[in-house]
């Protein structure tokens, strides 16, 4: 029997929101900032089932799964979001140290211009404009690579992801297995759901690569 096991593209990590603030134009005065930017707000986790999987019916050839829950219960998947939460914790410590840096210039700009011979107030406010382009590159750069990395373990999970599916799937016989996020799903009988499975067998290393098919 021919199993067909369905793998839609998978969005896993649930904020796509910019780590940083937009940027002035440069030249244009910033605001000034009293706290380093905070991560962005991420959507409610899906929550893990607190009850025991019901049994999955009899002779059953269509099944679910919900890929969002498989990643954040799985540890493969905490361990990438704790890699892509360290590195964006990174790149805002480093990013807080320039905006400080900026507003300390843009602060003795202010206090002292009056003060300051032409020559030393066109210097400094050289290194204000020369400040503000380079926070915008940094704060680009380090958004792409977030991103980056994001996709790179995506890509990684749901390369792990699909042989323990496809495992499943003729383990159990299944003609088509879902996506509940991608599905369009509103209601199936509980013990369709191999949610659980999914993740244990993740977990466990248990999934084999799919047999080849015979010619």
């Amino acid at each position: 029997m021919k199993v067909c096991a369905v793998a839609a593209s998978l969005t896993l990590f649930v904020s796509a929101a910019p780590v940083f603030a937009q940027q002035p134009p440069a030249g244009q005065a910033r605001p000034a900032q009293t706290a380093p930017a905070q991560p962005p707000a991420q959507a409610a986790p899906a929550p893990m089932p607190q009850q025991p999987p019901a049994p999955f019916p009899a002779g059953a050839k269509v099944a679910f799964f919900n890929p969002q829950i498989v990643f954040q219960a799985s540890a493969e998947g905490k361990t990438a979001l704790t890699r892509v939460q360290a590195l964006t914790q990174k790149k805002q410590t480093e990013n807080a140290a320039k905006n400080k840096a900026l507003q300390d210039a843009q602060a003795k700009l202010q206090g002292q211009g009056g003060v300051l011979n032409d020559a030393a107030r066109a210097q400094l406010e050289k290194d204000i404009e020369k400040q503000t382009v380079d926070g915008q590159r940094f704060q680009q750069d380090a958004q792409a690579e977030i991103n980056e990395l994001q996709q790179e373990l995506q890509t990684e999970f749901q390369k792990k992801l699909l042989p323990v599916i496809q495992q499943i799937a003729q383990e159990k016989g299944l003609q088509i297995l879902f996506s509940a996020a991608d599905a369009g799903l509103i209601w199936a009988e509980p013990g369709l759901d191999l949610t659980l499975e999914v993740v244990k067998k993740m977990d466990t290393g248990a999934a084999k690569p799919p047999a080849t098919p015979k010619q």
